[in-house]
């Protein structure tokens, strides 16, 4: 039962540095959003990050459509980058999970 008890503890461990290490990698791994037109494009991090946002000329011309626009594809950005994070996280969080009959929690 102890040696069950460290065993679990271990691996416990051993899982949150695999949650650290992926969350470190998820800042490499970039998503890109752009709106219908191309008009606007974003890049984020997985992490949610903005790394960088392209505008054409003809947005900066108009400041509430602009706003608009940053809007829209930011948040569908998000949501991207949001899901990419979940998945991975999820991932390395069910692998690294003991085996506890009844706490089936990542199906």
């Amino acid at each position: 039962m102890f040696g069950d008890m460290m065993n679990m503890m271990g691996k416990l461990k051993e899982t949150q540095k695999k949650v650290e290490a992926t969350k470190k990698r998820l800042d490499t791994v970039l998503v890109d959003e752009a709106s219908n037109d191309n008009k606007l494009k974003v890049t984020l991090t997985a992490n949610r990050t903005i790394k960088s946002i392209e505008i054409a000329d003809d947005l900066l011309e108009d400041k509430d459509q602009l706003e608009d626009y940053l809007i829209l594809t930011l948040n569908k950005a998000i949501e991207k980058a949001t899901a990419v994070n979940e998945a991975e996280l999820a991932a390395v969080a069910k692998e690294g999970m003991p085996n506890i009959p009844g706490m089936d929690m990542f199906k």
